[in-house]
């Protein structure tokens, strides 16, 4: 071969070389998405995640489990001017603050996601759900209770029974906030549900809140995060617990623990996303937002997990679960039977009054 054509070919060679190893060495974009851990997480991942990221195999999708953490982290972050996280999944009344705060962005719904599949617009599909331009809603949950069938000698019906260490006898767990105690805690004293934040918005009905909480404080387990309560349950550390809804269903009917649900003054709310400000990928987490909260993909969520979907027309879509064949309509917190005696979280109540409370309930808990 002479001189001349062995360089060309050389050169062609490296020159393909070089294409094919920058072709292999493409770099995925990396979309931090923060939620809940556990058998949430588990659901998003199979509705939403994993048929994204085959849509769009440029993107890949890293899982953070600190949402319960969410609030403070996202002030640090933007604090430090280090925003690292893209989505984040939180609870309604910490989207409200953080929105006020200026942490969050704002969403056009008609225009960012996704109409319902016959045009209806996202504002209108999602309805009153939307309590927050910076929220994207994508289920309705309850805290509710779960205690050991096989450690009480009779079951719980009451959300005073929590409170009643005498006939009810055990440890107890729940989660290590204010919010839902509070009201719990007034219920089972007798206030009215429908005048709990009326009650609450007083000086002497925090106290009172407080007081009825000292009863069983030295009984309680106390809960950071949603996969705990059921493993406290499971291994037989309490006798009852409050937990997510969607978690206690995972460990009777999937998991096959001795564990019933008490469904008296469940706690509604809604959890949704977020996209924080100075977010690190804005348009990849637009995308997965887009793609996460649309009418088939919320519904599909609900065949591994039993949350309601936030859309109207979701809703009608909702049917067995993928895994276990059971209708997942009766174990959905909004079905009748488990509502009757529910109550919906005051998301602005507690947007205006949770940093308050949350430093009275450490500064109570530290005694």
């Amino acid at each position: 071969m002479n001189k001349p054509l062995q360089q060309t070919l050389l050169a062609t060679l490296v020159a393909a070389g070089l294409a094919t190893s920058g072709v292999a060495s493409a770099a995925k974009t990396d979309l931090v998405v923060v939620s809940w851990g556990g058998a949430y997480t588990a659901s998003q991942q199979k509705a939403y995640s994993n048929p994204f990221m085959k849509a769009n195999p440029d993107i890949n999708i890293v899982n953070d489990d600190s949402s319960a953490q969410g609030l403070a982290k996202l002030r640090a972050q933007s604090e430090a001017g280090n925003v690292t996280w893209d989505v984040v999944d939180l609870i309604a009344s910490d989207t409200i603050t953080l929105c006020d705060e200026g942490l969050l962005e704002e969403i056009n719904f008609d225009k960012d996601i996704a109409p319902a599949p016959d045009g209806t617009p996202a504002t209108k599909d999602f309805g009153s759900m939307i309590v927050s331009p910076c929220f994207v809603p994508l289920i309705v949950y309850s805290t509710t209770f779960g205690y050991r069938t096989d450690l009480l000698k009779k079951a719980p019906t009451s959300i005073k029974d929590v409170f009643d260490l005498k006939n009810f006898p055990g440890k107890r767990a729940l989660q290590k906030v204010p919010t839902y105690n509070l009201e719990w805690a007034l219920i089972a004293d007798g206030v009215d549900p429908a005048k709990v934040y009326d009650v609450l918005d007083t000086p002497e009905g925090v106290d009172r809140a407080f007081k009825k909480l000292d009863t069983i404080k030295d009984q309680t387990v106390w809960w950071t995060q949603g996969a705990q309560p059921p493993q406290l349950l499971a291994d037989g550390e309490v006798v009852m617990a409050s937990a997510f809804n969607g978690r206690l269903f995972n460990a009777i009917a999937k998991e096959k623990q001795p564990i019933a649900m008490m469904w008296d003054w469940e706690a509604l709310d809604l959890d949704g996303f977020v996209l924080p400000k100075g977010a690190p990928h804005r348009a990849a987490a637009l995308k997965y937002i887009r793609f996460a909260s649309d009418t088939q993909r919320l519904a599909d969520q609900a065949k591994y997990i039993s949350y309601g979907p936030a859309r109207a027309s979701s809703a009608p879509l909702v049917g067995k679960h993928a895994e276990l064949g059971i209708d997942m309509k009766p174990h959905m917190p909004t079905n009748p039977i488990n509502a009757k005696h529910s109550f919906i979280t005051n998301y602005s109540w507690w947007a205006d009054h949770k940093d308050e409370l949350s430093a009275r309930f450490e500064a109570w808990l530290a005694k």
